[in-house]
């Protein structure tokens, strides 16, 4: 018998936000976080902007010399983890949890970029006996999630997962099977990315993954949109409190919604670019509904990855309407990437918590820059402006280089839930 999981507590860090309340406003009133890049100087490259959280501030949560010894991918999840810990009420000093069955799973796909860069310029400049002794320990993918659990003491199981842009929820994913088979009782799950670098940014500029619409970048990344030309380059966090059911009640914990179901999957056919039709996201999203016991017709809202890349918006249509048939055009569509940019591993996360808010609130966050829609991506995006709706059980997709695909299914706590 599966146990059921819920979600009790949330946390962001964003180039829109680092307050999720505030955050969701900003959302809802259309507002974009895309700027021009404010990390470092930018005269020699041809993209010039994006989602940097270039006024990022870590004192409120971290310590000038904590923070110093963290890579900035870590700094966030601490700061976002920390801010989702205090909304879920949890006191581990002050309780009687067993840290021994509380989990760190997160997600990240590039993990230390930013220190990586900066050893390598100083063993080219410098020679190896400066390159500094924290190096390992700042640019490993788990040193978010091991960080955070030696601060909090927090003893289950720990690891992180790298699947490009679907690192976040397959992490949460994993966090779900995870509770669901016993081993812990809370997860603290998510992703976490700091990408932007000189090398990050020239990297996917050069693979020509990015949108080049310099001249007005709270505009650039329109998913679904015709004139689409690529995504805008982000980084953020988004950590969330996942616990097991009756540990939730048991302690009068909030609840933003029930973890339904979880589905994966890889296309196995190119390393950068999504299958054309769609069939590796066709069968996350399907496995994800098995998982969830539940039919396609009780889906009321999808979180797309809708990244704005030519390809992928129109591929991610095609697997919709291979999973939900004529339900496709009944169900509410959104992609928060059109404010907040793409944000690699982090982006599920964030997407994740943008999805309980919808939820909780129900409304559907739009779509902006959705101005000329492409004739094959012929869905309701929601356009432009929130709408209110009857939201019940919600989706989020995250698809990623590699061709990984995964999916997660959200929905209200129900009394009358299968076991």
């Amino acid at each position: 018998m599966k146990r059921r999981v819920v979600v009790t507590g949330i946390g962001a860090v964003t180039s829109l936000s680092c307050d999720v309340e505030d955050l969701w406003k900003r959302v809802l009133a259309g507002e974009s976080g895309i700027h021009p890049f404010r990390l470092f100087e930018m005269s020699d490259f041809k993209v010039t902007f994006g989602g940097d959280i270039y006024d990022f501030d870590p004192s409120e949560y971290l310590d000038h010399r904590e923070a110093k010894r963290l890579d900035r991918f870590s700094q966030f999840a601490m700061v976002a983890g920390s801010k989702a810990m205090k909304d879920a009420n949890l006191d581990f000093e002050n309780s009687e949890f067993d840290r021994d069955r509380v989990g760190v799973i997160l997600g990240s796909g590039c993990g230390g970029l930013r220190e990586i860069e900066a050893q390598m310029e100083r063993i080219m400049t410098k020679g190896p006996d400066r390159v500094s002794p924290m190096t390992v320990p700042k640019m490993m993918l788990n040193a978010a999630g091991g960080n955070f659990a030696i601060r909090y003491r927090l003893k289950g199981p720990n690891y992180a997962v790298a699947t490009a842009c679907a690192s976040a929820t397959n992490a949460m994913g994993n966090a779900l099977k995870t509770i669901q088979a016993g081993e812990c009782d809370v997860v603290v799950t998510g992703g976490t990315e700091a990408a932007i670098t000189r090398m990050g940014l020239a990297a996917f500029q050069n693979i020509k993954a990015l949108s080049s619409r310099i001249e007005d970048p709270p505009r650039a990344s329109r998913p679904f949109d015709m004139d689409r030309d690529g995504f805008v380059f982000s980084e953020g966090a988004g950590l969330m409190i996942f616990e097991e059911l009756e540990h939730a009640k048991a302690r009068g914990a909030e609840i933003y919604g029930e973890v339904l179901g979880y589905g994966a999957s890889c296309d196995a056919g190119h390393i950068t670019q999504p299958d054309e039709q769609g069939r590796g996201a066709s069968k996350a999203m399907d496995d994800a509904l098995k998982d969830a016991q539940i039919s396609p017709d009780q889906i009321d809202y999808i979180n797309a990855h809708g990244t704005s890349t030519p390809l992928g918006d129109k591929a991610e249509t095609l697997a919709v309407k291979n999973v939900f048939g004529d339900h496709a055009y009944k169900l509410s569509i959104s992609s928060t990437k059109s404010q907040l940019g793409h944000s690699l591993g982090a982006s599920g996360g964030i997407e994740l918590i943008l999805t309980l808010k919808a939820l909780c609130e129900q409304i559907v966050p739009p779509t902006i820059n959705l101005d000329t829609p492409d004739p094959d991506c012929d869905l309701d995006y929601t356009p432009n402006v929130p709408k209110e709706r009857e939201i019940g059980i919600t989706m989020s997709n995250s698809f990623g280089f590699g061709g990984h695909n995964a999916s997660v299914i959200v929905g209200r706590l129900r009394n009358d839930h299968a076991e």
